[in-house]
């Protein structure tokens, strides 16, 4: 038997996409109240490409991996804010208080 990359013990991420019939939004207009997508189980994603619907377990999962990725990306847009040179100087306080100017020699 020979070693493998161990495919079957790591998740791979699906690309996700929002439902085309209820838009994402997990519940489609009845005639009189509003209805559980069948198209996506009420789950409101779908496979790209394929449109095929996730079981419930790894829509868990790969829900997860998303919202890992989106934190990731906010914690890296709160960390990127840094001005440095002359913008840095023109954009910070110029403590003087209400009515004082702020004149940047511009």
């Amino acid at each position: 038997m020979q070693k493998g990359q161990g495919l079957g013990f790591k998740r791979q991420q699906i690309e996700l996409e929002p439902c085309p019939t209820c838009k994402g939004k997990a519940v489609v207009k009845g005639l009189f109240y509003e209805l559980i997508c069948t198209a996506c189980n009420g789950s409101g994603w779908v496979i790209r490409g394929s449109r095929l619907v996730l079981s419930s377990e790894e829509l868990v999962t790969q829900l997860s991996f998303k919202l890992q990725q989106a934190q990731r990306e906010i914690e890296v847009l709160q960390q990127g804010s840094s001005i440095s040179g002359p913008a840095e100087y023109y954009q910070q306080n110029n403590r003087r208080g209400a009515g004082g100017t702020n004149f940047t020699g511009d």
